[in-house]
């Protein structure tokens, strides 16, 4: 069978890839990707036995939705060209936006001979666009979200299921400690956003002996508004450590001992699920969510961190008495229930992949 997947990032910024690579036997299969390289700077490796297909186009992730509009358009023009050119078989598609993009050959042309993968929060307030997203589930052959919370704009179908943004490989790499930090060491990871939620955190532990910030991640658009912050505001406790690749987590995740995932509230962050959020679980490190969030609600739900808002002046008190009051024992279990349970779900979806490409 013939294969294209669709990305709409680089292969650094696309750990989710994994998740079909891992059940599209290679051998039986012939495999095309679609890359969006935005900035040309140095990407993770390609994987192996693909052929990769860049589409090489220059935009900065900080700028508004209208403004990336032209840029969304010459990606629709590249891929209905790789598509019309190469006759695929099946086809993946790795974000809502380059799905609706292209809705047209894929209702047309892939009625469920398509994949749908549901990961983010963009134009849902469009009835048309919102409907051209029913459509293809519909159409699909199989539908994945990346948060049961993002069901919610989808329409009832069995055809959905749950792809958590686990990194197999991660799981090799699980080591508890048991013993409370002398000093607190909170770090961020991933593509720096909220600027204004991190600066209202740093300005509670700012200096503060008892913690140290860090941040992992490119160090543009709003991590430069951080960094403003700390440099006017004379921060000597935060750090920035600039970008990094996904196995370097594996080192900087032993000398953490909070996560900082508290997102700016919006329609996009409230339903979503990060990356970080996963990493929390299996690298068995406490992290702290918007209480107004989804990823807050579960952290209450399971055990594994500790929901709160970065406008509560008290929050550094509150995050000091979590992680020394912590019971170690007790969080190591919920990790360890939490992280079984998300591994079955992500396995049955490996499956009812492998069910379409290697029958």
């Amino acid at each position: 069978m013939k294969i294209l997947i669709i990305g709409f990032a680089k292969f650094r910024y696309m750990p989710y890839l994994t998740f079909y690579l891992n059940a599209i036997n290679k051998e039986k299969n012939d495999i095309d990707i679609i890359y969006w390289d935005r900035d040309g700077k140095d990407d993770s490796a390609v994987p192996d036995h693909t052929n990769n297909i860049k589409f090489d186009y220059q935009m900065r992730d900080d700028i508004s939705k209208i403004k990336k509009i032209p840029a969304f358009l010459k990606f629709r023009r590249f891929a209905k060209g790789i598509i019309r050119k190469n006759n695929y078989d099946f086809i993946i598609v790795l974000h809502t936006l380059p799905a609706v993009l292209i809705s047209d050959i894929l209702l047309k042309k892939y009625h469920e001979r398509f994949i749908l993968d549901y990961r983010d929060y963009t134009f849902e307030k469009i009835k048309l666009y919102r409907n051209r997203i029913a459509k293809l589930v519909y159409a699909s052959a199989l539908t994945f979200t990346s948060s049961d919370a993002f069901r919610k704009y989808l329409p009832e179908s069995a055809k959905i299921f749950t792809s958590h943004n686990i990194l197999t490989d991660s799981l090799k790499h699980r080591e508890f400690k048991q013993q409370v930090p002398d000093k607190i060491r909170i770090r961020y990871w991933g593509q720096i956003r909220y600027a204004q939620t991190n600066i209202k955190i740093i300005s509670r532990i700012k200096n503060d002996p008892r913690f140290e910030m860090h941040f992992h991640g490119r160090q543009q658009g709003e991590c430069q508004q951080i960094m403003d912050y700390c440099r006017d505001n004379g921060v000597e406790n935060v750090y920035f450590h600039g970008e990094y690749n996904a196995q370097d987590r594996y080192e900087f995740a032993k000398e953490t001992d909070l996560i900082q995932n508290v997102q700016d509230f919006d329609n996009i962050t409230v339903n979503a699920v990060s990356n970080k959020f996963y990493d929390g679980a299996i690298f068995y490190i406490p992290q702290i969510c918007s209480d107004r969030s989804y990823m807050g609600k579960c952290l209450d739900k399971y055990g594994i961190g500790l929901s709160c808002s970065a406008d509560d002046p008290q929050i550094a008190e509150k995050i000091y008495g979590y992680v020394t009051g912590l019971d170690r024992n007790e969080f190591r279990k919920n990790c360890d229930a939490f992280v079984d349970k998300i591994v079955g779900e992500y396995r049955s979806g490996i499956e009812k992949i492998k069910n379409i490409f290697n029958s």
